[in-house]
């Protein structure tokens, strides 16, 4: 059952001929945007139709007076960066991007064509910005990091199972070179639940299954997928692994809606809806070193009862009260 649905967007990126686009320079604004995941992904597409509903809001309509240019990396860092230089030479009025090592290939590539981040972790520490509140460069934003939010999903991942006696926060450090700032979270949060933390750092689909099988032959362990573009690639890996393997797992995407225990993330959706106003703002003469980085709002918790089920768990009725879903 949904609690909270956001208005689906219309569908459809089109891509601009550069004939075309000299044509209509005087009525029609581009956007580069450079995603995470594949054109398939669920969550890239429901975060893109939210994207697209709050410019029509604003009174952007693509094929009228905006123009989007995809590129889907599908976590891929060397795809990352070859798309960011396609997006770069493309010159358009303004660059969406999703992800950190998609932020950081096109900061490399211009310097000057404004970006708006979403989904990106702590940008002062990654030098995309000087400070949130006074960007200083041609980079703004959103970021999806919150300092409690790793040793949240322990805690929730706790009232499941309280047998829990040993996380592995599970992740790619190419693609999420902001892992240690979610394990800090989750470490902190363990020495109070009595949880011995620790991280499974992976870049392959081999090593997924090396590490998860190795992990799970000794009982009492838990799972915490932090926010990835890597592992979100291999969600059904992950997802498969841990059913195999009987290990209660905790993702910061939407893996909850296709077999994951429990999902705790960012609303990527509200992000993504907060990114066309600033690309409005951006289209219509604001500068984004004068717009501040905002940090997430909202946040969603998802749990899916057949799993639980499967597990032999039993979720607590107060966790289902506050989750914005239940799959049952």
């Amino acid at each position: 059952m949904r609690r909270r649905e956001f208005i689906a967007g219309l569908g459809g990126a089109a891509a601009w001929p550069l004939v075309a686009r000299a044509q209509q320079a005087d009525r029609v604004r581009h956007v580069g945007a450079l995603m995470n995941g594949d054109p398939g992904d669920a969550v890239g597409q429901g975060d893109l139709m939210a994207f697209r509903q709050g410019l029509m809001e604003l009174g952007w309509i693509e094929g009228r007076n905006i123009d989007i240019e995809l590129r889907w990396p599908g976590g891929d860092v060397e795809r990352a960066q070859t798309f960011a230089k396609e997006l770069v030479g493309l010159r358009p009025d303004v660059l969406l991007v999703r992800t950190t090592p998609a932020a950081d290939a096109l900061k490399k590539e211009t310097s000057t064509i404004p970006i708006v981040l979403v989904n990106v972790v702590e940008p002062v520490e990654q030098g995309f910005v000087q400070s949130l509140a006074r960007p200083g460069g041609n980079i703004t934003g959103f970021t999806n990091f919150e300092e409690s939010v790793g040793g949240k999903m322990l805690q929730l991942l706790k009232e499941v199972d309280p047998r829990i006696k040993r996380v592995a926060v599970i992740y790619n450090p190419q693609t999420a070179p902001f892992g240690g700032l979610y394990f800090r979270s989750v470490e902190s949060a363990a020495s109070v639940l009595a949880v011995e933390p620790g991280t499974m750092l992976v870049q392959s689909a081999a090593d997924i299954e090396a590490a998860i099988t190795a992990f799970a032959r000794q009982p009492g362990g838990g799972v915490v997928a932090i926010p990835d573009s890597f592992t979100v690639h291999h969600r059904d890996l992950l997802i498969a692994l841990a059913a195999r393997y009987r290990l209660p797992s905790i993702y910061a995407y939407i893996q909850a809606s296709i077999g994951g225990l429990m999902t705790y993330t960012v609303d990527t959706r509200d992000l993504m809806h907060r990114a066309a106003g600033y690309i409005d703002r951006i289209l219509k003469g604001e500068k984004p070193a004068e717009l501040a980085v905002q940090q997430p709002a909202r946040f969603n918790l998802v749990i899916n009862l057949k799993t639980a089920k499967a597990l032999g768990l039993t979720v607590p009725q107060t966790l289902l009260v506050a989750a914005d879903e239940v799959i049952e």
